[in-house]
């Protein structure tokens, strides 16, 4: 089974021109931990004794939330999961993130800021497997 931890090459220009003008923008995040975070080459962020995925990716958001507020984003949901009720039995998370950016510019503008990618690697030490589904609401869905 593949892994995947960041977007393949080309999904951004995809994402941007798929969603760009569409308003607010709602990420999809399925996550699933490591047993123990691996801080390989990730020194800079490193915590000075061994800690689980779980706590990592507690890090990770910590340092990311401020960040989102100030480009006017916003985590909606944070919780645990498991296996899926409707979907593929051998497929499982450990925990599911909603999260609401204003747009796909301001999104783009949060993820290639400075002040957050100096805190990325918890996400990277912390993750074992992950996705990332964009969505925009439906309109005239009443």
């Amino acid at each position: 089974m593949s892994k995947y931890l960041d977007a393949a090459p080309g999904a951004g220009k995809r994402f941007y021109r798929d969603f760009h003008g569409k308003g607010k923008i709602v990420m999809l995040n399925l996550l699933k931990f490591k047993g123990t975070a691996d801080y390989t080459n990730l020194e800079k962020v490193k915590p000075s004794g061994e800690i689980s995925g779980k706590e990592a990716y507690q890090l990770y958001l910590d340092n990311t939330l401020p960040e989102l507020r100030k480009a006017g984003s916003r985590m909606l949901y944070y919780g645990t999961a498991s296996e899926f009720l409707i979907g593929p039995e051998l497929e499982k998370w450990d925990a599911i993130l909603l999260v609401e950016h204003e747009s796909v510019s301001k999104f783009m503008e949060f993820a290639g800021s400075e002040d957050y990618l100096k805190n990325a690697g918890h996400r990277s030490a912390a993750l074992e497997d992950s996705r990332l589904l964009p969505s925009t609401e439906i309109e005239n869905h009443t």
